[in-house]
């Protein structure tokens, strides 16, 4: 009887330890902590976290089931250009701005959550017009308008601070 309840006591620190890993990384999660900074944008404070490498890029605000009302995402962008950004595995409506190297917001669109039965390469991409774009900056549905902000105001600090793309 022993060896069963002894068995049985390792399967369950197995399983346990199975799901406190799984609880701590989420689905996809290998991209480590990101740093964060308080952006602010007017009168507005924005705390966000910053996506800095290629696969916290990728990963971006994946997963989230709710964002704080003033927290959002800065991604640095790999090189001054044109922005696309997709909504795979995103749960939540967001709003996103694309900001120049300046730290100007050049334009701001809203993205819905894309339908989990579509294949990647149908889902929906919000592009930028600008060519311009640096910085791409991601937040609750509505954040700008409900804030006042509209493309010409500009973030401090500069997001250049961050990290820089390459032009």
């Amino acid at each position: 009887m022993k060896p069963r309840f002894l068995l049985a006591l390792y399967l369950a620190l197995c399983l346990a330890a199975l799901l406190t890993t799984h609880a701590q990384t989420g689905p996809n999660d290998s991209v480590g902590p990101m740093a964060k900074v308080t952006l602010h944008i007017g009168k507005a404070s924005l705390t966000t976290e910053i996506a800095a490498t290629p696969a916290q890029e990728e990963r971006g605000l994946m997963w989230v089931s709710k964002l704080p009302d003033n927290d959002g995402m800065i991604f640095l962008q790999p090189k001054i250009g044109i922005a696309t950004f997709w909504m795979k595995n995103t749960l939540i409506p967001l709003s996103i701005a694309y900001i120049d190297k300046n730290g100007v917001i050049l334009e701001i669109h809203d993205m819905q959550p894309g339908d989990p039965n579509v294949p990647d390469n149908q889902l929906p991409i919000t592009r930028s017009d600008s060519d311009q774009v640096a910085y791409a900056l991601e937040t609750n549905l509505h954040w700008f308008a409900l804030n006042g902000i509209k493309p010409g105001d500009k973030l401090q600090p500069a997001p250049s601070t961050l990290g820089s793309p390459t032009p």
